[in-house]
Parts: C-alpha cells; structure tokens; sequence
C-alpha cells in the first residue's frame, strides 16, 4: 500500500463512528495537490461525507498539518482557526441567547405554543405554515402574546417581519431562508437569530452570519421534514458539537425520549423536538419528562 493510501485508510479506521453510506458520486474533485489534502477528502468522501462538507474537512486538516507539522490520523479536526472560523467576540454578532436552551418545542400553532409555554417549556419556536400574509400575522401575534407571563423563548420560524413587528424574542431560519431575509434589520430590531444546518459546509455558512444559535440536524430520521441530506447519527453530532463549541447549539431530527440520553452525550446544550410533544398521549407529561432528562445533564 503506497503512503497516499495508507493515509486515507488509516483517517477512515480512526472514523469509523462518523461513516454514512457513501452516495455514488462524480469522481472527486480535488483543490490542492497537498498529500493531507487530498488523502483526508478521498477518506471523508469514503466515509459518506458530502462534497461540500469533505471539501471544508480536507482543507481542516491540511491546515491542522501545516500548524503543527503532524498528522494524526486519530485527531479529527475540530479547532475553529483550522477552519477559518473567526474568533469572538465579533462586531456583527447577533443579539446573544442563553448557552442552555433546554428543551426546544418547535410547534404549529399559537394554541401548542400557549399551552407548551405555561407547560414551563424553556424554548418555544412557532413553525406556521401558510400563504396568508393576515393569518401569518395574527398567529405570531397570538404566539407573541401567549409567552407573556412564562419563562419560554419564543422564536418564529421563517417568518421575520412579522415577527419584528409582534416583538418575539428571536427567529429562525433555515439555509435558504437566510439568503432572502433582511439579516441586518432583524439584528437593528434586536432579535435573537438561530440558523439550521446540516453539516460542516452550512455550519461554516451559518456562522459567518455570527447568529444566537445554531441547530444542528437532521440527527434522526424524520418524517416530517424532506431532508437532502442523510440523517447525521450521533457520532457526526459529537464532532460538530466539538467544532462549534463557542454557540448555543440545538440537536433536532426524530428525537424522543429513547434517543434523548445519547443526544445530550454528544456535548449539545438543548434539545429540539416536533412529534416527541405533538404526538404525545399527554404532552404536558412528556415536556416534564424531557426537560427533567436535559437539566439533569446539563
């Protein structure tokens, strides 16, 4: 076996617990003639990362190399510096959100969001799905008004200006929302910012907005959401929960209670969950449940 293959099964032997199937794909392409380089893509290709998220991995190690003279093949990269992530605190951040989120309930309607908040849930998010601007308005409004008097956040999926205009707490956005929404009125307004991801590429793209949060996902299956990419596995969660260390971070994607303990395991603070609460036989008792599970680990 020749150095350049040695490298590459040595990354893949050491990452096993980071593997998704492999999609067929083009033949890789390739930036840089460096050995690291290119052994660390072909390896991150092989254990099923996607182009973009192998792309940015092989350039961390690269970079992990020239800064130190070593390859560890063990070591997967996790230093910010190593993939350009700039450091804190920043001018453009946004308006800052508590480290621990606790249990996030994304919810579809201001009726779960009232009853979930005075549940005692710590982090509430409306996800109201219409095409009317008037019934869009009076459901954040309603949602706004419903947290009042509790001690839940309350974020607005999607819907910005409506909710700069009803006063909620923060928005959230996913990958291709945040390239059409006015980012620099929704931080003048003061309002919190998450933004999703599903690996390292989006990771590298949420944070140069410099948001409150960041969600990570899709851990588990799920079924409520036609996700493009693969769900990530708890082993991908650990190592970007590494990487990302300096946000708040929120796990979501098919998690319940069986698969809570090994999320929080992988260094999350919070926790997003849908049918978990939704689909509850009695969901004020499973919130309780939930959020008991997420304060003892934190």
């Amino acid at each position: 076996m020749n150095t350049h293959e040695a490298l590459v099964q040595d990354i893949i032997a050491a990452h096993a617990s980071l593997a998704l199937p492999a999609a067929a794909t083009a033949p890789a392409v390739f930036s840089s003639d460096a050995p690291v380089y290119r052994a660390a893509k072909q390896a991150c290709l092989a254990l099923g990362f996607i182009e973009p998220d192998a792309e940015c991995l092989a350039k961390a190690w690269q970079r992990v190399f020239e800064r130190t003279g070593q390859f560890k093949a063990g070591a997967w990269p996790d230093q910010a510096a190593d993939f350009g992530i700039r450091p804190w605190p920043r001018d453009d951040a946004f308006a800052a959100c508590p480290r621990q989120l606790g249990l996030y309930a994304v919810l579809p309607d201001a009726a779960w969001v009232v009853r979930m908040a005075r549940a005692g849930v710590a982090t509430v998010q409306l996800r109201f799905k219409s095409d009317d601007a008037r019934a869009i308005d009076q459901e954040v409004r309603a949602a706004v008004q419903a947290v009042q008097g509790t001690d839940a956040l309350l974020f607005i999926n999607d819907h910005w200006q409506a909710a700069i205009a009803a006063g909620a707490y923060g928005v959230h956005l996913g990958q291709e929302d945040m390239e059409e929404a006015d980012l620099q009125q929704i931080r003048s307004a003061g309002l919190r910012l998450g933004l999703s991801s599903h690996g390292y590429a989006e990771m590298l793209h949420a944070d140069s907005f410099s948001p409150s949060y960041i969600a990570l996902g899709a851990v588990f299956p799920t079924t409520l959401k036609r996700m493009v990419t693969a769900p990530q596995g708890t082993g991908r969660l650990g190592a970007y929960a590494s990487l990302m260390r300096d946000y708040p971070l929120v796990a979501i994607g098919g998690i319940d209670s069986s698969r809570l303990p090994e999320v929080l395991a992988s260094g999350v603070g919070s926790v997003a969950v849908v049918r978990a609460l939704v689909a509850a036989e009695h969901p004020e008792a499973m919130a309780a449940s939930l959020q008991a599970a997420i304060s003892a680990k934190a």
